[in-house]
């Protein structure tokens, strides 16, 4: 999963390089995020894949989006929070919600693969719905599209060579070209919801004010150097460990099956390691503190050690 941003023009890091196979294109994950599968050279289904979320905000794109609050409450309206560790997001007792996923047939039909990915966005929305609303920060919705842009809110398209999938925070869009996608996964599902559920995991970084946090910290315009690139590792790492929460979420119930999301879980260690999203020990291990954790508190890659976030 993967992506990358600025802050304002909304955090992108550049589109990363790609790397080993594998990896391709992982961002991070609120800006451009190439986001979910980045396939640095992972284009083979099956092969090692890095899950990452490239995020590029458009200019302005992280100012508060909060609805206006009801007249006669006291509750103020919610909006994105620019904190990082302290985000209230990541607070302790903030859950999602159980939600049962009642998913179509995966195809490699286009239009019946972007049925599919848009019924699990919605699920996933309705996961997080819970949580972002202990945390008063908005809800935004997340769009799908399975067609590839020349450009968009978040400037040029990565390559394929780049990345599997991935988020753009300037249009709120997760980016899955159906042919990236099927040549990356095929028709395994754990797979398409492992990177599905990681590029939403940068959405939702997107709209608490996570991922516009992190771009204010950035001090290289390619996000770079290597304070920068830890900056980028903890956003991807966070994108793993989100979307195994919301994975999670879902598990036992509908169309995802208790061994379908355990698969889910095991192909986030499916990947390379990286100087962008971490070493496949730790991908892995942040997708498994959220799938166990319960809450998002065990997210917090940004409370971590520098030693979690190689």
């Amino acid at each position: 999963m993967t992506g990358t941003d600025e802050v304002p023009r909304s955090f992108a890091p550049s589109p990363p390089r790609p790397e080993s196979p594998r990896n391709t294109g992982a961002a991070v994950v609120g800006l451009l995020i190439v986001a979910a599968l980045t396939t640095t050279g992972m284009a083979m289904a099956g092969g090692p894949r890095e899950i990452d979320g490239q995020a590029l905000p458009a200019s302005g794109a992280f100012a508060s989006e909060g609805a206006k609050a009801p007249a006669g409450t006291a509750r103020p309206a919610p909006k994105e929070v620019r904190e990082l560790e302290t985000n209230p997001l990541l607070a302790e007792g903030v859950a999602l919600g159980a939600v049962t996923c009642r998913l179509p047939a995966i195809s490699r039909d286009p239009a019946k693969l972007e049925t599919y990915y848009k019924t699990f966005a919605s699920c996933l929305a309705e996961a997080w719905k819970p949580a972002l609303d202990q945390a008063n920060e908005p809800n935004l919705t997340a769009t799908v599209q399975v067609t590839l842009p020349e450009s968009s809110a978040c400037g040029k398209a990565p390559s394929e060579n780049e990345a599997v999938a991935y988020y753009c925070g300037g249009d709120t869009t997760i980016y899955a070209p159906t042919q990236w996608m099927l040549s990356d996964a095929g028709l395994e599902r754990s797979r398409h919801l492992a990177t599905m559920a990681h590029e939403y995991g940068h959405h939702v970084q997107r709209s608490s004010g996570i991922l516009s946090a992190a771009a204010e910290k950035m001090s290289s315009p390619d996000e770079d150097s290597p304070a920068d690139k830890e900056l980028v590792r903890r956003i991807e790492l966070q994108a793993n460990c989100f979307g195994a929460l919301a994975i999670a979420a879902a598990a036992g119930r509908g169309s995802i099956s208790t061994s379908l999301a355990n698969a889910a879980l095991a192909d986030y260690g499916r990947a390379d390691d990286s100087d962008t999203h971490g070493t496949r020990r730790n991908q892995l291990k942040w997708a498994k503190a959220g799938f166990s954790g319960k809450a998002t508190s065990a997210c917090n890659t940004w409370a971590a050690p520098a030693s979690d976030v190689k």
